[in-house]
């Protein structure tokens, strides 16, 4: 399954679960497991492999101005 599908299902399911006064039925709390098992298992893989942007770089001593 790709990325974008499983993104998209998770998507339709959390709607679902909204519209059913916020409960699942048994067999769409499997499918919302799968689905977010699948999606963590994505994202650490970019953490993994260093794909995830860090934000910049902080320098660790500050610097005054001179007046």
């Amino acid at each position: 399954m790709r990325p974008p599908e499983i993104l998209k299902q998770i998507a339709e399911l959390r709607e679902i679960w909204r519209k059913q006064f916020f409960s699942f039925t048994t067999e769409q709390k499997t499918k919302y497991d799968e689905l977010t098992k699948l999606r963590r298992e994505r994202v650490k893989y970019f953490y993994d492999n260093d794909l995830v942007y860090k934000g910049a770089k902080q320098s660790s001593t500050k610097t005054t101005p001179n007046p």
